[in-house]
């Protein structure tokens, strides 16, 4: 911090100036501290303070999802949270993880290069475990991953991949994909090894057993959207909600689910033993059913439209009319209440 001379101190100096006491050279160098700071020419820092912030901000959202995510298909407790994130090299990087290990290499589209997945052998021994029928129990093994629990692992890491997309949505529609898993870390030369990269780590709990999952994101390949991982655009991302795209989203999903629609003609009662004796031919009179009557339409178990019925060539077909306000009893409920209120 820079100290600040009292005025009693400035008119001593100038007195001091003046009659000779104390130089000008000595004066200049009152005010003036030079701060010498160490840097390191073959690490440079390639993230700022703002930008490490944002991005542990982010992938705390994906550690949320993560846990939900795998919790579910694992039927266990499954705790994931962010411990750190740091900018080191690649070399560092590859250096500090174990090996054999489960590395994934992520190619992170629209982005160019790739990042790497590291899961601890620890949590991936345990999941297999658990996907087998086993109670994942911890075990200390130390070896590569067999063909099949390859593929039990490609299957967890692109679910994890899901919850990584939907976490950067806010800054990015990135599309991460799978591209190969390695079991030695020496194979997996993504940059060279003294480029600079953000390394998310990530304290994982998968019932008792403890471990560390690493997401290694090389600067280069988030070089052009660096500009995006500021605390201010991504609140405001949040804030504004990609309105358009998350409508384009929810609107795909909603087209993809089913329900039934039903048109009921009308309705009668009649016992079991002359529902058991009906024969082809028979007829059923409804009760209070005049020929000219609407017919009531339902989406799912709610009416929606009335409809009059008809053919279009040999099929028989109805002709949606008007919209019918079918209001919930629990909706009814609350605005009985809220006007007695």
């Amino acid at each position: 911090m820079t100290e600040i001379l009292s005025q009693d101190e400035i008119d001593a100096l100038l007195n001091a100036i003046s009659s000779g006491e104390v130089s000008e050279d000595e004066y200049s160098s009152v005010g003036e501290q030079k701060k010498v700071k160490i840097y390191d020419f073959k690490r440079p820092d390639k993230f700022s303070k703002d930008q490490i912030r944002t991005l542990q901000m982010m992938h705390e959202t994906f550690a949320r999802l993560a846990t939900t995510g795998l919790s579910a298909q694992l039927r266990a407790l499954v705790v994931v949270h962010v411990a750190s994130v740091d900018q080191l090299t690649y070399e560092e990087f590859i250096r500090s993880i174990p090996n054999p290990t489960t590395l994934a290499v992520i190619n992170m589209d629209p982005l160019r290069g790739s990042a790497i997945l590291e899961i601890d052998p620890s949590i991936s021994f345990t999941i297999i475990d658990r996907l087998f029928g086993g109670k994942g129990d911890s075990s200390k093994v130390n070896r590569e991953l067999s063909d099949i629990e390859l593929s039990v692992m490609e299957g967890i890491i692109v679910r994890i991949l899901g919850n990584l997309r939907e976490s950067w949505s806010t800054v990015i529609d990135l599309r991460p994909r799978l591209g190969n898993i390695e079991t030695n870390p020496q194979f997996a030369q993504v940059v060279p090894p003294n480029d600079m990269v953000v390394l998310i780590t990530l304290e994982t709990k998968v019932g008792e057993v403890e471990g560390m999952t690493n997401l290694c994101i090389p600067y280069i390949t988030i070089e052009p959207i660096i500009n995006k991982l500021s605390a201010q655009y991504w609140y405001s991302s949040i804030r504004k909600g990609e309105v358009d795209e998350n409508r384009a989203v929810i609107q795909e999903r909603l087209d993809q689910v089913k329900i039934p629609l039903i048109s009921e003609v009308g309705s009668v009662d009649i016992s079991l033993n002359d529902l058991m004796n009906l024969h082809v031919g028979d007829v059923i009179k409804l009760e209070n059913t005049p020929i000219k009557t609407d017919l009531m339409v339902k989406v799912g178990d709610r009416s929606k439209f009335k409809a009059t019925p008809g053919r279009v060539g040999n099929r028989l077909a109805i002709q949606i009319g008007d919209s019918i306000e079918d209001i919930p009893d629990e909706l009814l409920g609350s605005t009985r209440s809220e006007q007695e209120y």
